[in-house]
């Protein structure tokens, strides 16, 4: 495997879990949406898991499905940073339930969310996208079902998110 796609699927995995942690933190903030936000944990930690399996079993170059990833390491550190961010922030100050739906929207909005939701909708294009497909076939269209969650509780969803 090169260098490049090592770090990127690095990255990728460490994006996974800054994403569950966020919304860990939103499950441990609002208990009326925890059973919501604990199945999103629950998903984001198996994205995690699938991407840290495909490096540890798709060692040769070529075999690891590339397109799980974001192609670029710049997005990948830049969302990142920006979850660590609103991590710290939100130790500091709880947000409203509404900007949580919001973030979490624009969140799964994010690089290398949608990049890897996109990838798990697609027609596999080979055997290895099959079985992670087929690994990740619960935990599908976070954006949608989050938008779903919100219409059904009332919860505003602001212009742009």
């Amino acid at each position: 495997m090169d260098k490049k796609l090592a770090q990127l699927i690095d990255e990728s995995i460490k994006l996974e879990l800054n994403v569950s942690k966020i919304y860990m933190f939103f499950c441990n903030t609002f208990p009326e949406d925890s059973v919501f936000w604990r199945k999103l944990v629950l998903e984001e930690k198996n994205h995690a898991d699938l991407i840290k399996s495909g490096k540890g079993t798709f060692l040769l170059p070529g075999q690891f499905p590339s397109k799980l990833l974001t192609p670029s390491m710049k997005i990948l550190c830049k969302t990142n940073n920006r979850l660590i961010s609103l991590i710290k922030r939100y130790n500091e100050k709880l947000p409203s339930r509404e900007s949580a739906f919001n973030i979490a929207l624009d969140i799964e909005k994010s690089a290398g969310e949608f990049h890897y939701q996109l990838a798990m909708e697609k027609s596999p294009t080979s055997s290895i996208m099959k079985i992670f497909q087929g690994l990740n076939k619960d935990c599908k269209n976070h954006t949608n079902r989050i938008l779903a969650y919100m219409s059904d509780k009332r919860i505003e969803k602001r212009d742009g998110k």
